[in-house]
């Protein structure tokens, strides 16, 4: 069973404050999905990449 657990950055803004980011701790692997359709699937990262998305999020270098 995968455990998993919303960030701690989620529920900002949105549909009351509902918009949230799930994480996991797969195997060789970080897990991130929408807590609001987790039928839809996941998306899979190597701890590396999910390391450099992290930090690309906190210096704002994404275009969303």
């Amino acid at each position: 069973m995968i455990n998993w657990r919303k960030s701690s950055y989620s529920g900002g803004g949105g549909a009351g404050g509902q918009d949230c980011v799930e994480v996991a701790k797969l195997t060789g692997a970080i897990g991130m999905r929408d807590s609001k359709a987790p039928e839809t699937g996941h998306l899979s990262l190597p701890a590396t990449g999910f390391t450099a998305l992290v930090a690309r999020v906190k210096r704002d270098e994404l275009d969303l």
